[in-house]
């Protein structure tokens, strides 16, 4: 099991201590989870937040994007990794079209935090979304703000493709960016942007920068438990790596994780757009 890395977690993480992490230049380490076994082994090696992601759609239940993932999925996967945890930081996204307007954020928003047991959701893009940013934000529940390759808009991308390639395009995240924290999110997830970008996004912003696919200069990173375990099917993304590989356990593949990122070990250039 996890003994101890730069930067561990020894008090439950909160939301200002994420923003303490960003002020000191502590890396904040986060991983996808969906039940309390896998809770358990990543608060007890280190993981700063865990993520209860629509990605479940894709590696729990098969499905070929998010997008069939219902509000009542995300709640029942939200609420078993609770009970599986008692430091890390539990977010919990909204999925698609649950947040198509501000009661129905709301509701939602409200359903994740007293039925699963999150201390902060996550949604996708700007636009009509800062609305509903704004509204959560009023009523005290935290805020992920999620940008970059967002995976709902998979048909409008056109497939899973970086963001951002393009200098209009790059324009358009960075302003996106900082709307999202004025809105009140209090933590931005930059999925599949160039590193360039996502250090120019990390260093303008007050708020934590959580990249996936982003490059180093990120103030934390995330991968999906099964990128990092190497038992995803099929073609795996650039951005992730097989922790698993030379380790004896899921738990020392955590801890290798953990370390990689508090020591700006992982990602290395390979993992970059």
């Amino acid at each position: 099991m996890y003994a101890s890395s730069p930067g561990a977690a020894t008090a439950p993480i909160t939301v200002p201590s994420l923003a303490q992490r960003k002020a000191d230049g502590s890396k904040i380490a986060s991983l996808t989870c969906y039940d309390a076994s896998f809770a358990a082994c990543l608060d007890a090696n280190g993981v700063d937040v865990v993520l209860v992601g629509d990605s479940l759609g894709m590696v729990v239940q098969g499905h070929s994007s998010t997008l069939p993932v219902t509000l009542d999925h995300v709640v029942y996967h939200t609420a078993a990794v609770a009970r599986g945890l008692r430091k890390a930081l539990l977010v919990a996204d909204l999925p698609f079209m649950t947040y198509r307007d501000v009661p129905t954020a709301l509701a939602s928003a409200a359903r994740l935090v007293a039925e699963g047991g999150a201390a902060m959701v996550k949604l996708e893009g700007a636009g009509y979304v800062l609305e509903s940013i704004a509204a959560l934000a009023e009523r005290d529940i935290p805020v992920c703000a999620h940008l970059g390759l967002t995976p709902q808009s998979v048909h409008r991308f056109g497939g899973y493709r970086v963001q951002g390639r393009q200098a209009s395009e790059a324009e358009r995240l960075v302003a996106e960016a900082h709307a999202v924290a004025e809105a009140g999110a209090d933590l931005l997830v930059l999925e599949c942007v160039p590193a360039a970008l996502a250090a120019r996004i990390t260093q303008e912003l007050a708020i934590p920068t959580i990249g996936i696919g982003a490059g180093a200069d990120c103030d934390g990173q995330v991968l999906v438990i099964h990128d990092l375990l190497g038992v995803t099917p099929g073609k795996r993304p650039r951005f992730s790596k097989d922790f698993l590989a030379g380790q004896g356990s899921v738990a020392a593949a955590v801890a290798a994780y953990v370390e990689a990122v508090r020591t700006k070990a992982f990602p290395a250039a390979e993992h970059a757009y």
